[in-house]
């Protein structure tokens, strides 16, 4: 029983005194053991001629326990991951002005979202509504000179998103609801709304994780939803509150729908002749128009769902 508290003290002694993974003398001192000017041969210890002290830390070394509580301890020849350059390539002069032009964009539509948030605080829902129209050019503006200037980097990619949440999953709901005050019931206004900046954050963050397809979004992109909803709120779409309530949980909905909706670069490789009608329409009539538009927008989604099925 002495031998083994000896023996279980040691242990302690050892998990403490480590670092590194290595076992130094400095580390711990082991107590000469009392048996060590003897023949240890008939305990069966020395058997392959080591001294007692090799002998007691490779016992030790074999049975010393490992606490999954305790932290980690990296060894020596484990270095430390390299950080990701905020702007990948050559780092000219040039190149760096064009990387803080393309992200002066971006934090650009991030200041007109909280701009839209202080004006639909104040009431004034109608020049909320135009910040956030600003909002999407410049997202729009800032993904073009990325790709254009050959600048476009991780960094760029996240910003642009935290960007949209502020923008278009906070900014646009919060738009809504000053819209939407005295109209319809206040619970119904904030459940609409907020489905709206769930279902845009749901939406970001898939499509930063997933992978992308150069004809179709799957789901109505945020910055398309924004649109329609601030363009919905400064044209003032002459529709029942609770018409305009379901629409926005509709929208929400299908951000984060399955459905695939055509990119912008394919409807305007449209023929020109289908320009024509809403052209047209927004002359004579730009608010039915406009509704037109969205509603063949959403429900082309569920079509082009339906047509590759039926053709896989």
């Amino acid at each position: 029983m002495r031998r083994s508290s000896t023996f279980a003290r040691q242990v302690l002694l050892v998990r403490v005194g480590r670092r590194d993974g290595d076992l130094h003398t400095t580390d711990v001192a082991l107590p000469e053991h009392r048996y060590a000017g003897r023949q240890r041969r008939r305990y069966g210890l020395d058997r392959l001629g080591r001294s007692s002290l090799e002998v007691g830390r490779a016992d030790i070394e074999a049975v010393m326990p490992v606490s999954p509580a305790l932290p980690h301890l990296a060894h020596a020849d484990e270095t430390p991951a390299g950080s990701i350059p905020l702007l990948p390539g050559e780092r000219t002069i040039a190149r760096r002005m064009k990387f803080g032009l393309v992200n002066a964009c971006t934090l650009a539509s991030l200041m007109l979202g909280m701009l839209a948030i202080f004006q639909a605080m104040q009431g004034e829902v109608r020049i909320a509504a135009l910040c956030l129209i600003a909002c999407v050019a410049f997202d729009g503006l800032d993904g073009a000179l990325a790709r254009r200037l050959g600048v476009a980097s991780p960094f760029g990619a996240q910003m642009d998103s935290l960007a949209d949440m502020c923008s278009f999953g906070l900014a646009a709901p919060v738009v809504v609801y000053a819209s939407l005050a005295g109209s319809v019931s206040t619970a119904a206004a904030a459940v609409a709304c907020a489905l709206v900046a769930a279902c845009a954050a749901i939406r970001l963050a898939r499509f930063n994780v997933s992978p992308k397809d150069g004809r179709f979004f799957c789901g109505v992109p945020t910055t398309m939803a924004a649109a329609v909803l601030a363009t919905t709120v400064a044209i003032g779409l002459p529709v029942p509150g609770f018409v305009l309530v379901a629409g926005v949980a509709l929208l929400a909905f299908a951000m984060v729908s399955s459905f695939p909706y055509a990119k912008l670069a394919r409807l305007v490789k449209l023929p020109p002749w289908l320009w024509l009608a809403p052209v047209i329409g927004a002359l004579v009539d730009v608010r039915l128009t406009f509704a037109l538009i969205v509603v063949g927008y959403l429900v082309s989604g569920p079509v082009l769902w339906l047509r590759q099925r039926h053709t896989a």
